[in-house]
């Protein structure tokens, strides 16, 4: 049987630039040179809200400020069916110095933070290469839903 996993992940986008991190080796000892934003599952019983100030928070060290939801997708990875949901996070110039050692989980997850041009990275997922993220998060446009069930 098949279960789903729920993940929460903060959108910063400044100047160009979004707030992406590059994770360590996968549990397998995979490397993961690709970037993605900050975030993670959440705990059982947890509120959207609530799991993502505290995943960013043991990421960044960084209280966000949550704002509304931009982008959500689906897709199966293998094992689970994995959904995401991505929030824009309103206090951008609060991310710009992170120190991973201060963090709570930043060194056990995280080989870097930094604000990445996301057309020119290999960024995951891939929509948001594709998007245009001032728009989402400037103008406000409707929430984009991205099924890669299939």
């Amino acid at each position: 049987m098949t279960k789903r996993r729920v993940t929460v992940r903060g959108i910063i986008f400044k100047n160009g630039k979004l707030l992406a991190q590059q994770l360590t080796a996968d549990h397998h000892g995979v490397e993961r040179d690709f970037w993605c934003t900050p975030g993670g599952g959440l705990d059982e019983n947890e509120s959207l809200i609530d799991g993502l100030r505290r995943e960013m928070i043991e990421e960044t060290g960084v209280n966000p400020k949550i704002g509304r939801l931009i982008f959500i997708q689906q897709f199966f990875d293998g094992e689970n069916e994995q959904l995401e949901l991505f929030f824009n996070i309103e206090n951008v110039n609060d991310f710009d110095n992170i120190n991973l050692a201060s963090t709570s989980n930043g060194l056990q997850e995280i080989k870097k933070v930094e604000f990445i041009d996301p057309k020119t990275n290999w960024l995951l997922p891939k929509f948001i290469q594709e998007v245009d993220l001032e728009e989402y998060t400037q103008i406000g446009q409707a929430v984009l839903i991205v099924n890669n069930l299939n």
